[in-house]
């Protein structure tokens, strides 16, 4: 027969024991022991808003970690912190794309409620150029979103819905307006037309990368590995940095910005390049940490440099 252990589980905020479960030893992961915690402990909160750790102000173990891994034993604690109410990542992702693609055609179709009685004079070229940008780059992240990514986690805290979309909406609302506006006044076309080929470089890098990604993992399962380049040249900027996804995101944003010389478009390339920054980081340490064998020569985001 399987031999099981008994852990004691308690509250995160305030060290009260919510009652002991009976788990099997050995290779158990912590997603399923999640599972089995609000199973058998009904007052405990539902599996996707827990949080567990083995300290009351630890860190948060991954789904993929197991009992064997952690060292659990008979007669240890575990603390669940309650994450709030919880909704789908694929969810969050089609409102906060979804959004930026009503919003910036809103303003492209000119309301004379925005605009006034200017509502009426011809659009330019260019403006119609990085409306079609526009379109296809966030068309592009719904469809990924839909048949492309894989996600790690079922769920997110309801709150980032509005977080994001704020952020998403309304930057777009901001650009939209400037790029849009009747008084809007082109770069020469050699620009235009230079960081319109870098644009459409980088969006094709960057859906290069979201495939090579997808095609790492096995379908139905969580297995991790190391990125690598596959057979499409755009995925050889793997062998530079952990995120060439970020990278060609921000190339795109920066081509933009560049295509319609718009402050706001520089602005929000620079807010995302900075956020992008910060997740590139996190994701370089874990994959140093979680691989011994991570290729040295690669940096974060930047090749070279970061």
């Amino acid at each position: 027969t399987e031999s099981k252990m008994e852990l004691e589980i308690l509250n995160a905020k305030n060290s009260k024991p919510y009652g002991k479960v009976k788990v099997p030893s050995g290779a158990t992961p912590i997603g399923d022991l999640r599972a089995l915690i609000h199973k058998t402990l009904k007052q405990t909160p539902h599996a996707n808003r827990q949080s567990l750790r083995l300290e009351l102000k630890g860190k948060s173990l991954k789904d993929t970690d197991t009992l064997e891994s952690l060292s659990l034993r008979s007669g240890d604690k575990i603390y669940v912190k309650d994450l709030g109410p919880q909704i789908g990542w694929k969810t969050v992702f089609l409102a906060e794309y979804a959004g930026p693609l009503i919003v910036y055609l809103i303003f492209y179709f000119r309301p004379e409620l925005v605009y006034g009685k200017a509502a009426s004079l011809p659009i330019s070229l260019t403006t119609h150029i990085a409306a079609g940008c526009y379109t296809v780059h966030y068309v592009k992240r719904l469809l990924e979103t839909i048949f492309v990514h894989l996600f790690s986690h079922a769920t997110m805290p309801l709150r980032n819905l509005f977080k994001n979309c704020t952020y998403y909406w309304g930057f777009t609302a901001y650009v939209s307006y400037h790029v849009n506006h009747p008084q809007f006044t082109s770069p020469c076309m050699c620009t235009v037309w230079g960081a319109l080929g870098a644009f459409a470089l980088c969006e094709l890098g960057n859906f290069s990368v979201h495939i090579a990604l997808r095609n790492l993992r096995p379908p139905g399962t969580k297995v991790r590995k190391i990125p690598v380049a596959d057979g499409n040249p755009l995925t050889k900027l793997f062998d530079l940095v952990s995120c060439p996804n970020y990278t060609y995101e921000i190339g795109a944003w920066v081509s933009f910005s560049v295509l319609t010389s718009c402050l706001a478009a520089y602005l929000f390339a620079f807010a995302g390049a900075f956020q992008m920054t910060i997740w590139a980081l996190a994701k370089h340490r874990n994959y140093k940490k979680e691989f011994k064998d991570y290729p040295r020569q690669r940096r974060s985001i930047f090749p070279f440099v970061l």
